[in-house]
């Protein structure tokens, strides 16, 4: 190894120390000391651009053979490589840890999502130090760095305005960030970070604002400038906008494409999707499509008064999916603009996992309703109500299960079952011309989304660093693909691969595999016990795992069975939690919580994410605020939390006091003082008497100002278990989108002062209301 890299085997790589003559005058002709350098990789070194999509299933993309147009992944395919058996974790936050890290989840503690974790390391969503992250090791060899979109790698406790932020990913070796931290943003109304600073969406939605677009043009004007001032530094670029997750937003321009073209179902839809991807090439002419399970409804057994709603759906998705992709072209394009695009190593991977199945068998218009276990509220008749809003920022929308597993086509199952291929195969797609050079051929050698990162060393010549930040360094769990991408008789080198969540388990070695499903993700039934899991086996010839072999070829099971728990051991994966309300409660899981005891002050300006805010729900609380009215008086909101989708705000409106509860968007129950606010320094609170004895009920709203009652009004049920998925808590104003229709989502700011606000529930709890369940569907469904 030459001295470069034996330098860069340690990071920050150390100073160069000079020893030599030392003069007495500059002038001296003696005097010479080497020229300083700026830190750049090896020569040669490419820039790389990774993009990462969201819950989008194998069988999604025209790229694989899809009903859903993605002309730039087709684009970058023809130049490059698909990888038709490349791996995911089947769920969004693990998968993108074990990205970033080139490790397995487990390893890196991100058995579930941040939401879930517990005091086990392989569950405890903290990254070990001793397994830096690859912008952090780009970073200090040279690179630049930059990541753009979803970022649900911080621990939940840690999403906070006070941090700490060494896992955000300012702190994990990216120098710039632009997006939102957590499982799921509202893409009119997202909740953003400039680095670690809240920043407001630059348009509205009536002016044309998407977050995708965003997200494009922000990246476009990076790449741009580091090119334009630094043309010999390459670059690192993490493009993960969150599309598509739900909800599923997208204007009309792009969801009216597909109109008429989903009406035959789902059925119809897997078998047209298989034989596409068989004449493509990235599915063997010999490999079946597999039996849907009975989990999910056939599209013939679906009532017909409800189909016009289940396609709009699907029409929703593909133009959301669509218009990702022109986004993911417009920045692609800004690079090959700058000259570079054939020096940049492009990994297009669509999806964090296979696509998500969270929306139940309808679907839903409020996938909120879902998520707090009352999908009962969206009947038929509301459903067909709503047909021309869904995909609008009056929605927050999401496709149902038939849906999903069509996306998935021609694999069994979805999201979260780590177990079958429907949950972690994703289409990739590589584009390198300088070094790839089979240009439009397909690649089978089963890969990893671990094998990212050491990739990416190996094309810049750089060595996997033995020390970072004066930690020594575990080894990469993953390996690299060049022999893959450069030659398609290249031998297999990811011969082994651990899955696992939430009980849902598999084993892959030398193209054989055992898997067991513990869990449906769309169900809370309760599940077996782990030892009463049955497992299946399929032979290496079985590319979609539909011929079980498991009893006729006993021995190879318990084999591949043993090799499986050796690797869980190995990986941290054990012990193995399917756990639902425990996990969920901190107390229980053992991570820690910002929020104790029963009262939190908050103080102008702050925006808070649900997760940090005291929980006022299923309970008797109030909300008290100390604010000053100017003499002319005034306008806007003092506190909310939530937004258009449900939620609560408490504001002045045409000088009176108000409180406005939003249940989930489908009814506002306001509650106004009788008398305008007078000028000056006082204390308004509004009291709210849950009526107890059941989840999700009314209760009476009391207004106060300096402790005498103004107002009261009613409230007839509430949201028991979430408002949103990244709608904050705001005080002095209401970012993202209005909680009420008294105001719109700009221009309203508070234009009194506020000292404090005080929330309460006093020893009012109702929380043995809250089932375990339904805990966890709110927490799967942020991710």
């Amino acid at each position: 190894m030459d001295d470069d890299l034996v330098r860069r085997a340690i990071l920050p790589m150390l100073d160069e120390q000079h020893v030599g003559l030392t003069t007495y005058d500059a002038k001296d002709p003696d005097t010479a000391y080497p020229p300083m350098r700026a830190l750049r990789p090896p020569a040669g070194a490419p820039n790389v651009l990774v993009v990462l999509l969201d819950d989008v299933g194998f069988g999604a993309s025209t790229a694989f053979g899809g009903p859903c147009a993605t002309p730039t992944a087709e684009r970058l395919a023809a130049d490059g490589v698909r990888l038709n058996r490349f791996h995911t974790t089947a769920l969004c936050a693990p998968t993108r840890q074990a990205l970033l890290t080139g490790r397995n989840h487990h390893s890196v503690g991100m058995g579930a999502i941040t939401e879930m974790a517990t005091a086990a390391p392989g569950n405890n969503s903290v990254r070990p130090k001793d397994k830096a992250p690859i912008a952090e090791t780009l970073k200090l060899n040279g690179y630049s760095t930059a990541q753009f979109g979803k970022c649900h790698e911080v621990p939940a406790w840690q999403v906070t305005p006070v941090g700490p932020f060494d896992q955000w990913p300012t702190g994990s070796g990216f120098e710039y960030f632009y997006g939102f931290v957590g499982g799921e943003a509202n893409q009119y109304y997202p909740g953003l970070y400039e680095g670690t600073t809240p920043v407001e969406p630059p348009r509205t939605p009536e002016e044309g604002y998407t977050l995708t677009e965003d997200l494009a043009d922000r990246a476009i004007t990076w790449v741009r400038q580091q090119k334009a001032l630094m043309p010999d530094k390459p670059f690192f670029m993490y493009f993960a906008p969150g599309a598509t997750h739900a909800p599923h937003h997208v204007p009309e321009e792009w969801s009216d494409r597909y109109r008429g073209r989903f009406d035959e179902g789902w059925d119809v839809l897997r078998e047209r999707t298989v034989a596409r991807q068989k004449e493509l090439g990235v599915l063997p002419a010999d490999a079946e499509l597999t039996a849907r399970h009975d989990e999910i409804p056939a599209w013939d057994d679906m009532p017909d008064e409800l189909k016009p709603v289940l396609a709009r759906q699907m029409e929703i998705y593909a133009g959301f999916l669509e218009q990702t992709d022109h986004e993911v072209g417009r920045l692609v394009d800004a690079i090959a603009d700058l000259g570079v695009l054939d020096d940049t190593l492009v990994f297009y991977i669509i999806g964090d996992n296979g696509a998500s199945a969270e929306g139940t068998v309808n679907g839903a218009f409020n996938e909120m309703t879902t998520l707090n276990g009352m999908p009962g509220i969206e009947s038929v008749e509301f459903l067909l109500s709503k047909i021309d809003d869904f995909g609008t920022p009056a929605a927050y929308n999401h496709y149902s299960v038939g849906w999903a597993h069509a996306m998935c086509a021609p694999y069994q199952w979805t999201k979260q079952v780590a177990s079958h291929w429907g949950g972690t195969r994703n289409g990739t797609i590589v584009h390198w011309p300088r070094s790839v050079t089979d240009r439009g051929a397909v690649r089978s050698q089963f890969h990893h989304v671990i094998d990212i990162a050491p990739t990416i060393l190996e094309a810049a010549g750089l060595p996997a660093p033995a020390v970072v930040n004066g930690v020594q360094q575990a080894p990469f769990e993953g390996v690299s693909m060049l022999g893959t991408l450069r030659a398609a008789d290249a031998p297999e080198t990811h011969t082994v691969q651990y899955f696992e969540m939430m009980g849902n388990r598999g084993i892959y070695h030398q193209g054989w595999t055992a898997v067991t499903k513990h869990k449906t993700p769309w169900t809370v039934d309760k599940p077996p016990a782990f030892d009463d899991d049955v497992w299946e086996l399929y032979a290496p010839d079985d590319w979609t795992q539909a011929h079980d072999l498991a009893a006729e070829q006993p021995e190879r099971l318990a084999h591949l069975q043993r090799l499986w728990l050796i690797e869980a051991v190995k990986y941290g994966v054990l012990p193995m939690d399917d756990r639902l309300a425990e996990r969920i409660n901190p107390d229980i899981a053992g991570r820690p919580q910002v929020i104790q005891g029963d009262t939190q002050l908050l103080f102008p300006g702050m925006r808070v994410s649900e997760w940090c805010i005291l929980n006022m729900k299923n309970k008797s609380h109030s909300v008290t605020a100390a604010i000053d009215v100017p003499e002319n008086g005034a306008a806007g909101v003092i506190v909310t939390q939530g937004g258009s989708v449900g939620g609560w705000t408490l504001y002045v409106h045409e000088g009176l006091l108000k409180y406005c509860y939003n249940f989930f968007g489908i009814q506002y129950f306001i509650t106004a003082s009788e008398q305008p606010l007078a000028p000056g320094p006082q204390q308004v609170r509004m009291e709210f008497a849950y009526d107890g004895g059941g989840l999700a009920l009314g209760g009476d709203v009391t207004l106060y100002v300096d402790g005498a009652p103004v107002g009261s009004g009613r409230v007839e049920h509430t949201e028991p278990m979430g408002f949103s998925a990244d709608e904050a808590c705001d005080v002095g104003s209401d970012s993202g989108s209005p909680a009420s229709p008294d105001y719109g989502p700009t221009g309203n700011a508070f234009t009194g002062r506020i000292d404090w606000v005080q929330l309460s529930i006093g020893q009012d709890s109702h929380d043995h209301l809250i089932r375990p369940e339904d805990r966890l569907r709110l927490a799967m469904g942020k991710q």
